[in-house]
């Protein structure tokens, strides 16, 4: 049975060195982060806005080309070799087949087309598998969320250009809404994210503050939860993952840490950074002056739907949510296109899971 975009009953189911979760990693180890070159090489104060739904600037072409095998003369070709391994493999049947939807899969695993094409069966199978985290779902309904403080994305990028996920996962009270309506969240989140060629490229950063966790949060993380927090954050989400920060955790992490490290390979732990309360460490990767007060840094702080608020006035980011299964009621979103509209890439029909 084909994995499908619409989703069928009979399928769901200087550099200091710092120490990893798996061992010492330099701080930085991508040229991003030096000397390529660009109108934005160095960000010296973060820049307030929404996505970037534009074309991404020369550098990034270049760390693309650098670092994903995105080669500008193969590119094409490539594209249209993916396009044929999903027609001839015929396990996924994707709601979109245009280019700009099928490079996400591509530079997620650096244009090696048999690795896009099982990241892209795994993305569809999260989805039969776990129709409650999109299908219709209203993000602006997870306000909650927001309201508690334990989800928020800051609305400017860090020094290397790369946009920062903040969970302050004490915030959460599992007395009152499960870890599944936080994953909603996330998952929705990403789906922007991904719009952004620069997110793409270059990755995001995930901030994950466990200060105030309890034994209460550690008894509802569960194996099932930990896999699909794996799936969504590492192996099924065309998102590439730069750097998980940890900070603020006690002997309870520990715990809930041992639930997820077998489920993770070794690239990906070298990906994680322990700071505790050295916010010095946390400085050694992430400038301060790009980051909330609360973690040395000097900005604001920022809520899941200050996010989300950013983002429904555009139609462009309503039309892909509204593809992807997510509803809204009629006056909460602008859905009107300015005189660009017929530039914009037509979606096909929404994403479904018929009964």
């Amino acid at each position: 049975m084909p994995v499908t975009g619409r989703l069928r009953l009979e399928s769901r189911s200087g550099v200091p060195r710092m120490l990893s979760v798996f061992g010492e990693v330099e701080k930085f180890n991508d040229p991003v982060d030096r000397n390529i070159p660009g109108d934005d090489e160095d960000i010296l104060e973060p820049s307030f806005s929404g996505l970037d739904l534009g074309p991404p600037p020369d550098h990034l072409l270049q760390y693309a080309r650098l670092h994903l095998e995105e080669l500008p003369d193969a590119k094409e070709s490539v594209i249209q070799e993916f396009k044929d391994f999903i027609y001839e493999r015929g396990d996924v049947m994707p709601h979109r087949m245009d280019d700009p939807f099928l490079v996400r899969f591509l530079r997620a695993r650096r244009f090696n087309v048999e690795k896009a094409y099982r990241l892209m069966t795994r993305y569809y199978q999260f989805k039969e598998n776990n129709p409650e985290m999109h299908d219709e779902v209203n993000p602006l309904h997870l306000k909650f969320i927001g309201d508690d403080d334990v989800l928020s994305v800051l609305p400017y990028r860090e020094q290397t250009g790369r946009r920062i996920m903040i969970y302050k996962m004490g915030n959460w009270n599992p007395s009152l809404y499960s870890m599944d309506e936080i994953m909603k969240a996330t998952v929705a989140v990403l789906e922007c994210a991904i719009l952004e060629e620069r997110a793409q490229i270059l990755g995001g950063i995930c901030l994950i503050d466990m200060g105030n966790v309890s034994l209460q949060h550690a008894w509802n993380i569960t194996p099932s939860i930990a896999s699909k927090i794996v799936e969504l954050m590492v192996t099924s989400f065309p998102v590439r993952t730069h750097a998980i920060h940890i900070v603020n955790q006690s002997w309870v992490f520990d715990i809930i840490y041992t639930i997820f490290r077998p489920m993770l390979d070794e690239r990906m732990k070298e990906k994680i950074y322990f700071h505790g309360d050295d916010l010095d460490s946390l400085h050694a990767h992430i400038d301060p002056k790009f980051l909330p007060a609360r973690y040395g840094g000097v900005q604001p702080e920022f809520s899941y739907m200050d996010w989300m608020d950013s983002l429904r006035n555009n139609p462009r980011i309503v039309r892909e949510l509204d593809s992807l299964g997510y509803t809204f009621l009629p006056d909460e979103v602008k859905r009107e296109f300015d005189d660009d509209a017929e530039k914009l890439l037509p979606l096909p029909s929404r994403i479904k899971c018929w009964h």
